[in-house]
């Protein structure tokens, strides 16, 4: 119970670590005697976040203080009010009002209750030079991360949502690729696109002209987030986005103590082992039909060239912003045990 209760005075970047640490979308602020002061969730950091505020700014800030609870004897009825209520969780209180147990959607196992229709397009034609050894043997995309390629795996996280179709760009160790996904049973239909020769990370799309002519969702072939996906497209349709990039909050501690120094090289500030926290791209994008048409055939370029283009013609880019516990990326050989571990249970 302690890994999501918080106090007021402590930032919204504090809260948004809570999150990953608990592996919940919801945190309770209470006072030095645990009694419930507020609620605060995912959805209020990203509207925060979205509205360009400060996330050392504390979460006293944007927190609900009218939060949702229930007695000790009513928690019989948990299921039913988080569903009725649509929320993510809900703290126990006793009668003067003090958390003595928290009660979240997960553990009542409700099912998603979203679908989308969109396809996927995967970008797996690159070589994986980041995972040698290993891709040379394997294409990354079958590269497997417990008992399944990592490209399955993120194929199969879209089938949750009801979507069944998957466009593969490939090109290094295609046959392999196609063999693999002809013979496996899967709940969605995989068509592929041969990139003859390397296009980079956008000059692929121009190989869907004709074939995709609605909005899809793209992604690259070695990473998986662990987010609902229908509700970064309802944002995506809402703010009127011809792309919306997903990007995810990181950490950075610098190893070493960081010195400032002005004129003549005297230190004007110290800091021992400073953090840092940014946003960054995950590589999963929600892709309007049109972007297709800034890209020319047989072009090479990156996809963060094609936003370049949209912006400087005019048209809205957007992000939708998400936790870094929530974004695994195997694009490197050391998060490879981890995104194995992580999607274990361990």
């Amino acid at each position: 119970m302690e890994n999501v209760l918080i106090h007021e005075e402590d930032s919204i970047l504090q809260a948004m670590r809570t999150f990953d640490a608990s592996g919940r979308k919801t945190v309770f602020i209470v006072d030095e005697e645990n009694v419930l002061l507020a609620a605060l969730s995912e959805g209020d950091v990203r509207r925060f976040i979205l509205s360009g505020g400060d996330l050392n700014e504390p979460v006293s800030k944007i927190a609900n203080y009218k939060p949702r609870s229930l007695k000790d004897d009513e928690r019989d009825d948990a299921r039913d009010f988080l569903r009725r209520h649509n929320i993510q969780g809900l703290p126990i209180v006793d009668d003067n009002g003090h958390v003595i147990d928290t009660i979240f959607w997960s553990e009542n196992n409700l099912t998603k209750q979203s679908e989308l229709s969109c396809p996927v397009v995967m970008m797996a034609g690159g070589k994986g030079t980041r995972l040698y050894p290993y891709t040379r043997v394997l294409p990354k995309p079958l590269i497997p991360v417990g008992e399944k390629p990592i490209s399955e795996l993120i194929m199969d996280s879209f089938a949750d949502y009801g979507i069944n179709r998957m466009i593969m760009i490939v090109n290094h160790k295609k046959n392999m690729i196609k063999a693999y996904y002809g013979e496996i049973e899967k709940p969605y239909t995989v068509e592929f696109v041969d990139e003859d020769t390397p296009l980079g990370t956008g000059g692929g799309l121009a190989l869907i002209r004709g074939l995709v002519n609605e909005t899809f969702i793209l992604t690259n072939c070695d990473i998986l987030i662990e987010e609902d996906y229908s509700k970064i497209f309802a944002h995506h349709k809402a703010e009127g986005n011809m792309i919306t990039m997903v990007c995810s909050l990181r950490n950075f501690q610098v190893a070493y103590g960081v010195v400032e120094f002005g004129e003549h090289g005297n230190i004007t500030d110290m800091k021992e082992k400073p953090e840092f926290s940014f946003f960054t791209n995950t590589g999963i994008y929600i892709v309007e039909p049109e972007v297709i048409d800034y890209i020319k055939d047989g072009e090479f370029v990156g996809f963060p060239d094609i936003i370049n283009r949209l912006k400087d013609d005019g048209k809205k880019v957007g992000v939708y912003p998400i936790n870094e516990n929530t974004w695994m990326d195997m694009g490197q050989l050391d998060e490879l045990g981890k995104m194995e571990n992580r999607l274990r249970g361990k």
